[in-house]
């Protein structure tokens, strides 16, 4: 990676900052909460997101790379994140949007990728299902393919910093317990990558029916054989599965969902959503009598969200 380069992701993976925040029923003196506040990042490439591209555009340089190509939907923030750091870099890149009755006009996320220089192809549903998992280079096009929500080895080598930082701004004191939600795996592989054999890491999946270890060992597979990550460890043992907070599935809500976000949201710590953060939120908070007292410093990640704030 170009000195450049590294100094950019450094600069805005500095706004990540470690919070102590509290959950009205989990007041207990003993208890230390804390967020890791990735959503502060960058009002474009938020979140998880510029863990994940991190690891990608590292390889695309490397590789000799002369432009992306990635995937996403209609509302899709990793297609906004990964035009937003392109634009950046100088990187010429293609979006392939899921649905080919769509144009740049359909939404203002997609709307703003173009402005910020993405070419967009809208595909059908179709051919988009066999492409969206392309990952790494093309030889012959001198192309990196980066997946659906950077979900590959170069993905998970970017989000093992998440945990890295929070332990440095805990003053390298361990966390007993992880909650995270998880979409396609990535940032949950790159979390336990970086665990001591000491802390719990609880996965929240956001899709019902999501066999969350199946895709865990399936990429993890992958990791085995990328250059990047094949040292890596990922200690399965060390997680739990909450498959049972998806409040129906993707996007889908519940008026206790609900009422747990607009009741924490007024408590003005940290904004939360219901795609992911929420359910991941709720989870904590019903979990977390379970686990006290032997569990007593948790950390939550806030993984930026489904949708930008500012569109």
């Amino acid at each position: 990676m170009s000195t450049d380069m590294s100094l950019w992701f450094a600069k805005l993976k500095k706004h990540s900052e470690l919070q102590r925040f509290s959950l009205h029923n989990a007041n207990n003196t003993p208890l230390d909460l804390f967020v890791k506040r990735d959503d502060l990042i960058d009002p474009f490439i938020s979140g998880n997101k510029l863990r994940k591209l991190e690891g990608n555009l590292m390889a695309a340089i490397n590789a000799g790379a002369q432009q992306l190509i990635t995937f996403g939907g209609a509302y899709s923030n990793h297609l906004l994140a990964s035009a937003a750091a392109a634009k950046s870099m100088d990187f010429p890149i293609i979006g392939k949007v899921r649905g080919e009755e769509l144009n740049p006009a359909s939404n203002a996320i997609l709307l703003k990728c173009q402005e910020l220089g993405m070419q967009l192809e809208f595909i059908s549903r179709t051919a988009y299902q066999a492409q969206k998992l392309t990952s790494g280079l093309d030889p012959q096009s001198k192309t990196w393919f980066i997946p659906e929500g950077g979900a590959n080895p170069e993905g998970i080598w970017g989000c093992q910093q998440i945990y890295q930082e929070a332990l440095i701004q805990n003053n390298n004191r361990h966390f007993d317990a992880v909650f995270i939600a998880q979409g396609t795996t990535t940032t949950s592989l790159g979390i336990l990558a970086a665990l001591p054999q000491t802390t719990q890491l609880f996965v929240v999946p956001v899709l019902k029916g999501f066999d969350s270890r199946a895709e865990m060992q399936k990429l993890i597979s992958e990791s085995k054989n990328n250059p990047l990550t094949s040292t890596l460890h990922f200690p399965l043992q060390q997680v739990h599965f909450l498959d049972q907070y998806h409040h129906g599935g993707y996007a889908k809500t519940s008026k206790e969902l609900i009422d747990l976000i607009n009741f924490f949201n007024q408590t003005n710590q940290f904004p939360i959503e219901p795609t992911y953060t929420g359910k991941a939120l709720y989870a904590l908070s019903h979990e977390l009598p379970k686990l006290q007292p032997s569990i007593k410093n948790v950390l939550f990640i806030h993984t930026g969200g489904a949708h930008n704030p500012a569109y």
